[in-house]
């Protein structure tokens, strides 16, 4: 049976639209920073606006700039491009920042195609996928474990990644809700073996306001295969992280700068025309 298709076409605003709206369904923002006080915000702001006015005065840029990016960041919240911007020129800092204590696996960006509740495939299983999946069929296998060394039993592995063509689901036409989506329970041992295959690099979407700063910079917009995952065990740090393949030429140009050395994945290739690939975690407890 052949891989399902549509006639419609995946757009830079009605993904940016769909992340937007996913945005605000999964995650609670202001919650956590209610209490945050006035010196803290205070402090923020100013510096924000420090360097937004240093960079002002160093480049002595014009009116005519200045009025063009007004009229482009309006354009990003219209086309609902916002969540695309910042997870892919600001995340990668942030995640920095927040995870540079860790001792055990490296993580880094979520991006803005997440989906939490995928659907649950025990410690062995295949992802959802369509009858006649495109792509090079890969098995992954890998154990969690604690900093300790103790093996995590009971641990949750959300995968999600792209498509042969580099779409997701759930953000772009035509394509199964939960394609390619998947949520994985270690055993005893910690260990996990999904079935999936393997994703295509894509462009990030540029016929909106993110593709119009790329074409006006010069840049490309392009982000290597690479598989999403976050992992979570009772008592220990939450990880997120994207695994890459060696050999993909923007390893070393990635748009969103999220390539690390440390979540490079070394496939081997099988007689069938397939992959293997083994790849672990090691998660960090809580911090008292």
């Amino acid at each position: 049976m052949s891989v399902d298709t549509t006639h419609e076409v995946a757009t830079a605003a009605a993904s940016g639209a769909s992340a937007t709206e996913r945005f605000h369904t999964d995650k609670s923002p202001f919650a956590a920073v209610r209490d945050t006080p006035p010196e803290r915000v205070d402090a923020l702001a100013r510096k924000v606006l420090a360097a937004v006015h240093a960079t002002i005065r160093e480049e002595r840029v014009s009116y005519d700039e200045y009025n063009a990016l007004k009229a482009w960041m309006i354009n990003v919240g219209e086309d609902g491009e916002w969540p695309l911007f910042l997870d892919v020129w600001v995340e990668h800092v942030v995640e920095e920042v927040n995870t540079d204590h860790r001792e055990g696996s490296k993580g880094t960006i979520e991006g803005p195609y997440y989906v939490p509740d995928a659907p649950e495939r025990g410690a062995r299983g295949t992802i959802a996928m369509r009858d006649g999946e495109a792509g090079t069929p890969m098995l992954w296998s890998g154990q969690v474990t604690s900093t300790h060394g103790s093996p995590l039993g009971g641990a949750v592995v959300e995968l999600w990644h792209a498509d042969s063509d580099g779409f997701y689901s759930q953000f772009a036409p035509g394509i199964p809700e939960w394609n390619l989506r998947g949520t994985f329970t270690t055993d005893e041992q910690g260990r996990f073996e999904i079935t999936s295959i393997r994703p295509a690099p894509y462009q990030i979407p540029t016929d909106g306001s993110c593709g119009k700063l790329i074409a006006a910079a010069g840049w490309h917009a392009w982000r290597p295969a690479h598989l999403h995952v976050k992992v979570s065990a009772p008592g220990h740090e939450l990880l997120t992280a994207q695994l890459y393949f060696p050999g993909d030429e923007h390893n070393d140009d990635d748009i969103a700068d999220a390539v690390k050395p440390e979540l490079m994945l070394a496939p081997v290739d099988q007689p069938d025309g397939s992959i293997t690939v083994d790849y672990g975690f090691v998660l960090d407890p809580v911090r008292a």
